[in-house]
């Protein structure tokens, strides 16, 4: 832990949780490093893994794995992250860096300050992904042009953000450093609230009307698509963020629904041309 560096070509690598992000970052850091090694509790998943040569080694015991790595990365939903980082110092002996890849960070960087000093952590979220999860759909290009922000810590290293930034560049992604409170409001807006707002579109559409579904209702409603069990913990951790997030767009919805409501289609065309305006400037066009 004292090298003034980190070389990702003769790090060993253990990634937790080989799901859709965990298992596209095997297939992206394949060959990069010295060794990648897969953690994960389904069995089917690790079977997938060896057979696929997605990473060297894998087991389900973190006990049996965790003592090879320079590096280990968490690529799981929030809260269980949270619950690796409380058991992490049980299964890891040795000095290490720590790097997770969860939708929120304030809590995840909380908990990372409170493990032992023999660990050098730094958050981690890479903004990409896709509503179909699971090693079956990884992907080893997903990550590549994709935002990645990270969020040190005070105990950060420069070795541990170097490390990072190694990883960033061998994906292909792009990386930012952001305070991790200002990375949750961001996201709320930008992640989470567009989740709540196409899973409010599935539930408000008949169910009678699936044979006239198009593209723009498709392309609209997909991240609705996104397991719960992957969302829930996101939008707990995140919750005073998403609650402001979601009273914005109550807002714009009721300015939506009074001009309507009230006839007033000149009001309506200034709401539309200033939203597409606004899309233009968000998507870059």
């Amino acid at each position: 832990m004292n090298e003034p560096d980190f070389n990702l070509a003769g790090s060993k690598i253990v990634i937790i949780g080989l799901g859709l992000m965990g298992g596209s970052l095997a297939l992206g850091l394949r060959g990069k490093c010295a060794a990648l090694y897969g953690i994960d509790p389904h069995l089917p998943t690790l079977e997938l893994a060896l057979s696929q040569h997605i990473v060297d080694y894998a087991d389900s015991d973190p006990a049996k794995l965790l003592p090879e790595a320079d590096l280990v990365i968490l690529s799981a939903p929030v809260p269980a992250i949270l619950t690796l980082l409380e058991r992490l110092p049980f299964f890891t002996p040795n000095p290490c860096i720590v790097m997770d890849v969860g939708s929120t960070k304030k809590q995840i960087v909380d908990e990372m300050s409170r493990l032992p000093e023999r660990f050098d952590p730094i958050g981690g979220h890479p903004v990409c992904g896709k509503e179909k999860l699971s090693l079956a759909n990884a992907e080893r290009t997903l990550y590549y042009a994709a935002p990645f922000l990270l969020t040190p810590l005070e105990r950060t290293s420069p070795r541990a953000l170097s490390a990072a930034n190694q990883i960033i560049e061998a994906l292909g992604a792009k990386g930012t450093v952001l305070d991790a409170v200002e990375h949750d409001r961001i996201l709320a807006s930008t992640s989470h609230l567009p989740f709540l707002l196409a899973s409010a579109l599935a539930l408000t559409t008949p169910k009678d009307v699936a044979t006239f579904v198009g593209t723009g209702f498709k392309s609209t409603s997909r991240v609705a698509g996104t397991p719960s069990s992957m969302m829930l913990g996101v939008l707990q951790s995140n919750r005073e963020n998403v609650l402001n997030a979601l009273r914005g767009l109550q807002k714009q919805l009721s300015g939506i629904e009074s001009a309507l409501a009230s006839d007033d289609f000149s009001q309506l065309e200034v709401i539309l041309n200033q939203s597409r305006s606004n899309y233009q400037t968000l998507i870059g066009n």
